[in-house]
């Protein structure tokens, strides 16, 4: 949960068991890149394997800024095929495995979202930083906006998260779910686990091959600087041999110093997380920054070629990619349906009362 989110991730202990599960989500904003897949993506392929995984497109949490509904669809729709490309493994029913959905999907989402608006206060909303940057004396700001941390605290709390790893950037929106689930259980009823904030494992940082100061993200204006992970060969190698890199030559300029250089230092941690190497050990074998670009390159094609080449065989089958999204909301509707249904009942909105009228 970032001012600008992409993806969060909540854990918890299974019900009854020490399994851990774990939600994801991801805002189909654009096109995925390289940093998105070594940032998180490749950590949700790694935390399935030990963990009963949610993995979702938040698809809602894209309405909240004015945008084309065709390309929106687009947008989940090679969203929905590139994670199954990267690896994920649709096996929600299993003790293990991941759960693939959109989140409009689960209507759990956005009735526990207004469940949740009826519990916050506007002075909160009012001090969100999203809001507060992108919302505040905007005439066409949009109602969504202003209201999404409260779509964001329903995500967490539906899953039944004890812990919710987190950055700076996104603690401000814990603290929120934290706050609602507190109130609303101390007003109607213990119903929400109220999650713990604590400090997320270190993730590949992937930052703009153009303006290495800034994160690789994926809706930026220009993509001059983004590696998306449909970017053909040709595009690639164009892309990494125009980065940004600075005006040292000589022996010692190929080292990892993320201050002093920071073009030089992202394509040595690029190179490293896509061989699995440290980016320090990385620098100490490539003598100019024109081995730099091409080690680069080289990495980044040999980690995109077998998604790509699992992307066009899923493409081919879309009644297959249709069948896990479908099987995953199934399984997701299933899951937040007690605790919407208690969080109903304790506001007082569900279940059925009985009037005698005389």
């Amino acid at each position: 949960m970032t001012a600008t989110p992409t993806s969060y991730v909540a854990a918890a202990p299974a019900t009854g068991t020490d399994d851990v599960r774990r939600l994801s989500l991801l805002k189909p904003t654009g096109h995925l890149t390289l940093g998105n897949y070594l940032g998180a993506i490749r950590a949700m392929v790694a935390d399935q394997k030990s963990a009963t995984c949610f993995f979702g497109i938040a698809d809602l949490h894209a309405l909240t800024v004015p945008h084309d509904p065709a390309r929106l669809r687009t947008l989940i729709d090679e969203m929905k095929v590139l994670l199954l490309a990267c690896g994920l493994d649709p096996h929600g029913t299993d003790s293990t495995g991941a759960t693939l959905f959109v989140q409009s999907e689960v209507p759990a989402h956005s009735e526990l979202s207004y469940l949740l608006e009826s519990t916050a206060y506007t002075g909160e909303l009012n001090r969100m930083i999203q809001f507060k940057e992108k919302g505040r004396g905007r005439p066409q700001t949009r109602v969504s906006l202003y209201t999404y941390p409260a779509l964001m605290a329903a995500d967490i709390l539906l899953y039944r998260a004890s812990e919710v790893p987190v950055g700076d950037d996104q603690r401000q929106h814990v603290e929120l779910t934290r706050d609602l689930a507190i109130r609303f259980n101390s007003t109607y009823g213990e119903v929400f686990t109220v999650p713990e904030i604590t400090t997320p494992p270190t993730g590949a940082r992937v930052m703009d091959l153009q303006d290495p100061t800034t994160k690789m993200g994926k809706s930026h204006d220009s993509g001059a600087g983004i590696v998306f992970l449909l970017d053909d060969p040709a595009s690639v190698r164009r892309k990494i041999s125009r980065a940004v890199t600075d005006s040292d030559s000589g022996p010692g300029a190929v080292r990892y110093d993320p201050a002093a250089k920071p073009g030089v230092s992202n394509l040595l941690d690029i190179i490293a997380s896509c061989e699995g190497r440290d980016p320090v050990a990385t620098a100490a074998g490539i003598p100019s920054y024109g081995d730099l670009k091409r080690r680069a390159t080289d990495a980044v094609l040999a980690t995109l070629e077998p998604i790509q080449e699992r992307y066009a065989d899923l493409v081919a089958d879309p009644d297959a990619v249709a069948a896990v999204y479908a099987e995953g909301a199934e399984h997701c509707r299933a899951e937040t349906a007690p605790v919407l249904a208690a969080a109903r009942r304790a506001i007082g909105v569900g279940g059925r009362s009985f009037i005698k009228v005389c």
